[in-house]
C-alpha cells in the first residue's frame, strides 16, 4: 500500500509557466497577449493610447481605430507618425494610402532616453548578480545562448522623438506608400482607371497573401475624404464606404496579421453626417479629439514657464467605442473612460500623452500680493 499526501497537487506549475513561455517565444517581434482575454495585441507607438484600449494594453489585431480630429491641427498625423514608426521599428509592414513614399522621411526617430534607461536598468541588474557567487552561477545557468532570443530586451511600445527624423538603421520593416490622388489624364481617353482605393486594397491582399502568417501588417489611412489628399472621385461616401467594407473584410480574413489606423476631420464632415456616421459603424474603435482653444491650453502661459507648459493639457479626448472581440463586453462597457473625459498633450520628447482631464486653476492677472508692511499700513488707515 503506497501512502501519497491527498493535497498535493499533481500538476507542477513549472510545466504551465514553461509553456508560456514557449508561447511568448513564438510571437512576434512587436506583440503580446492581451491581459484580459489572451488575444494577441500590438502598440500604437504611443503608451497612453495602449493603455485606455478596452483593458487590452494594445491594439488587438484584426481591429481598426478611427481617429476623428476638430479644427485644423494636426494631433492625428503624429498619431499615425507614432503608428508607423513603431512598426518600422518592430519588422511590421506598414501599408499607407495617401502619401507619397518619401512621407517615411518625416517619421519620428528613437528616443535616446529610452536607450540609457535600458542600458542604466540592464548594468544595475547585473551588478545586483554579483552580490554573491552563487547568483552568478545562476545567472550564467539561465543565459541565453547564442541560438536562443533573448526576450527580456524586447520592447513592446517604442519612446520616439519629434525633433529627430528615423535613421534608416533603425528601421527593420518596410513601408509601402501610394498616393490617393489620380495624376490628370487627358480629355479623349475613355478607358476607366481602377481608383486608389481599389488598387490599395489588391496591393494589401497581395501582400498578405505572399508573406508568411508571422509578418504583421499595419494600414495608415489619413484624412479620409479630404480634398487635398484625395482625388473627388475618391472623395465620394459610396467610394469610401465600399473601401472600408473591403478594409473590414480583410481584417477579419487575417486576425492575427493585420491592424489599422485612421483618420478623419470632423470639421469637415460632422458626426451627425450620414457618411461620417457609417465610417465610424465599420470601424472597431472611434476617438474624438478636441483641441482646446489657446487660453485653456498651455499658449496662454508665458514663454519662460517651461514646466506649466508641458503640463498644460493642449485638448480633450473622447471615447466613443473601443474595439470589443467578443459578445459580453471584453472591457469595453464597465470601463471608466467611457464615463469621463480624457485630455492629452503632445510632446517632442514623450509623445502623445493621455490622462484625465483636469481644469486648469484660475488666476488673476491683475491680482497683486500686498507686503505685510502695507497691510498694517492701510489697517492704522481705516
Amino acid at each position: 500500500m503506497s501512502f501519497r499526501k491527498r493535497n498535493a497537487i499533481i500538476s507542477s506549475s513549472s510545466s504551465s509557466s514553461s509553456a508560456q513561455a514557449r508561447s511568448e517565444a513564438q510571437l512576434s517581434p512587436g506583440l503580446r497577449p492581451s491581459p484580459l482575454d489572451g488575444r494577441t495585441t500590438t502598440s500604437t507607438g504611443t503608451a497612453s493610447l495602449d493603455g485606455i484600449l478596452a483593458g487590452h494594453a494594445g491594439l488587438p489585431l484584426g481591429t481598426s481605430l478611427l481617429v476623428e480630429e476638430h479644427g485644423t491641427t494636426d494631433f492625428s498625423g503624429s498619431l499615425l507618425k507614432y503608428y508607423a514608426a513603431e512598426g518600422l521599428v518592430q519588422g511590421h509592414q506598414v501599408h499607407v494610402l495617401g502619401y507619397p513614399p518619401a512621407w517615411k522621411h518625416e517619421l519620428p526617430a528613437l528616443s535616446t532616453k529610452q536607450n540609457a534607461a535600458s542600458t542604466k536598468v540592464s548594468s544595475h541588474s547585473d551588478d545586483k548578480m554579483k552580490i554573491a557567487w552563487r547568483y552568478e552561477s545562476l545567472a550564467s545557468r539561465n543565459a541565453p545562448t547564442a541560438g536562443q532570443k533573448d526576450d527580456s530586451k524586447a520592447v513592446f511600445c517604442h519612446t520616439f522623438d519629434l525633433t529627430k527624423k528615423l535613421a534608416p538603421t533603425s528601421i527593420v520593416g518596410a513601408i509601402a506608400a501610394m498616393p490617393a490622388s489620380e495624376p490628370p489624364g487627358l480629355a479623349f481617353e475613355t478607358k476607366q482607371s481602377p481608383s486608389a482605393f481599389e488598387m490599395f486594397i489588391q496591393n494589401l491582399q497581395n501582400a498578405l497573401q505572399a508573406s508568411p502568417p508571422s509578418t504583421i501588417h499595419r494600414v495608415v489611412v489619413p484624412s479620409l475624404m479630404t480634398p487635398t489628399l484625395y482625388s473627388a472621385a475618391a472623395c465620394l461616401p459610396a467610394e469610401i464606404l465600399q473601401f472600408l467594407h473591403a478594409l473590414r473584410s480583410i481584417l477579419r480574413r487575417y486576425p492575427g496579421q493585420l491592424t489599422a489606423l485612421l483618420t478623419i476631420n470632423v470639421t469637415l464632415f460632422p458626426r451627425h453626417n450620414g457618411a461620417t456616421r457609417w465610417i465610424e459603424l465599420l470601424s472597431d474603435g472611434v476617438l474624438e479629439m478636441i483641441p482646446l482653444p489657446p487660453k485653456l491650453g498651455g499658449a496662454s502661459l508665458p514663454p519662460g514657464n517651461t514646466s506649466k507648459t508641458q503640463d498644460q493639457s493642449q485638448g480633450i479626448l473622447r471615447v466613443h467605442s473601443l474595439p470589443v472581440l467578443h459578445e459580453k463586453g471584453g472591457g469595453g462597457t464597465e470601463n471608466n473612460h467611457f464615463r469621463e473625459d480624457l485630455s492629452f498633450r503632445l510632446s517632442s520628447t514623450k509623445g502623445l500623452v493621455i490622462q484625465p482631464y483636469v481644469l486648469p486653476p484660475m488666476e488673476d492677472e491683475d491680482h497683486k500680493e500686498k507686503s505685510p508692511a502695507s497691510t498694517v499700513k492701510d489697517g492704522i488707515e481705516f
